[in-house]
């Protein structure tokens, strides 16, 4: 159920947060601005590791329970957001 970004979406992200960046009058570039925006692609691609296992967990929980139930029910929508959203919270996460 997780959304990817393709790698162009990110490089474009990553470009937009550092064009951000650079007209702030309170943010001092101490580095080479791709290097920066290398790191904010980094920074995104771990961000969305983390949501694809959240994800994994979530589904792996609904494919245990005891009765099988289909991929697109209400049924598993619903457990689908409790168990994300339980495993969002071990981690610290707001969910939405």
């Amino acid at each position: 159920m997780s959304a990817r970004l393709s790698r162009e979406k990110v490089n474009y992200l990553s470009k937009k947060i550092l064009e951000f960046l650079a007209k702030s009058d309170n943010v001092e570039f101490l580095d080479d601005p791709n290097e920066i925006r290398l790191s904010v692609v980094r920074a995104i691609e771990e961000e969305m590791k983390l949501y694809d296992q959240l994800d994994k967990r979530a589904m792996d929980k609904i494919k245990s329970q005891k009765k099988p139930i289909e991929e697109g029910s209400r049924e598993w929508e619903i457990l689908y957001r409790k168990y994300y959203n339980e495993e969002l919270a071990k981690f610290g996460k707001l969910s939405e």
